[in-house]
């Protein structure tokens, strides 16, 4: 009797239906290769901001720091070759008898100008907040200074404040007031370009307030007027703690934009008389572009103190914002 030899497992192929069974499907290159990343597409995204930020930004600012490290004179920042000196800038401008004066007027000219602009743009959101005859006409209207180019601003409020044939003095002359040296006295001069930013600024606290308001319910008011809440109570109580995340960012932004702000101090003042209106912001200009030797590097530290100025308050409005959140 023969003995019939069956061929091994792994050889033998099971049939099914006359055809071969067919074995595990085959894996497609796609799926070999893993699957697709949606990161990909998210930094395809993001090249064009990262790029934007780094050559506007982040390189800009190294720059700034290298300027404030070294000793630059003209030929060497042509040729790049200044040598390295540390933090002496810095002790040179610390030491600098400008720097006491115009650390106390840009304390208050960010100060002063935050507060009225802040107070005067609440007080017009919540007056237009109101739905009355011609009330986005007026708005709109409010919002000129705003849109109009900060050398026409300011040379209107160099026109307007002239000593001698300025409108607001010929205003003064008229109700029997003695006329004031607004632009050349040392004692004028940093109240005139506050008032000036002063009217610039109200119009960003308005909008941004305004459109706050916007988003607070109108049946809180109804309630509290039923409780016999007045005016004042339902402001104090209901919409200054709304409008609180907004008043917020307002003021950071309006902080870091007053801290920076040259064009009209430098047309209407150039930091003067007797640097009574010399801000960080015209001082660092001065330093850099004002004299027949430049001082690259002091200038750019002074610059370089405005940065660390706004970060500090704008890490302090983070921890803020997160107390908040969690409370």
């Amino acid at each position: 009797m023969k003995q019939t030899t069956h061929p091994p497992d792994h050889l033998s192929t099971p049939v099914r239906n006359g055809a071969a069974a067919a074995g595990p499907p085959p894996v497609p290159a796609r799926a070999r290769r893993g699957p697709t990343s949606p990161q990909w597409a998210a930094w395809v995204f993001l090249a064009p901001v990262t790029l934007y930020l780094a050559l506007f930004y982040a390189y800009p600012l190294y720059r700034n720091l290298d300027l404030s490290l070294r000793n630059y004179t003209v030929r060497s920042f042509v040729q790049g070759n200044a040598p390295f000196t540390g933090i002496e800038n810095y002790r040179t401008v610390l030491d600098d008898p400008t720097f006491a004066p115009a650390l106390l007027h840009t304390a208050l000219f960010t100060a002063v100008c935050l507060v009225f602009q802040y107070a005067i743009g609440l007080a017009l959101a919540v007056f237009f907040s109101r739905h009355f005859r011609l009330s986005a006409t007026l708005r709109a209207l409010f919002l000129v200074p705003w849109l109009l180019p900060l050398i026409v601003s300011a040379s209107t409020w160099s026109w307007m404040l002239n000593s001698e044939s300025g409108v607001v003095n010929a205003a003064l002359h008229a109700l029997g007031i003695a006329p004031v040296n607004w632009l050349t006295s040392p004692s004028w001069s940093l109240t005139s370009v506050i008032i000036a930013n002063i009217w610039i600024g109200v119009p960003f606290n308005l909008v941004v307030l305004h459109s706050g308001l916007q988003s607070i319910p109108a049946s809180l008011y109804e309630a509290a007027a039923l409780d016999g809440a007045g005016a004042w109570q339902r402001f104090w109580r209901i919409t200054f703690p709304l409008l609180r995340p907004v008043s917020a960012i307002t003021l950071l932004l309006g902080l870091i934009y007053t801290l920076k702000v040259f064009d009209i101090i430098w047309i209407m003042t150039k930091g003067g008389p007797a640097d009574s209106s010399t801000t960080f912001a015209t001082w660092s200009y001065q330093l850099g572009f004002g004299n027949l030797l430049p001082a690259f590097g002091p200038g750019a530290a002074v610059g370089n103190l405005l940065v660390v100025a706004a970060l500090v308050f704008g890490l302090i409005y983070l921890k803020v914002q997160r107390k908040q959140a969690l409370s």
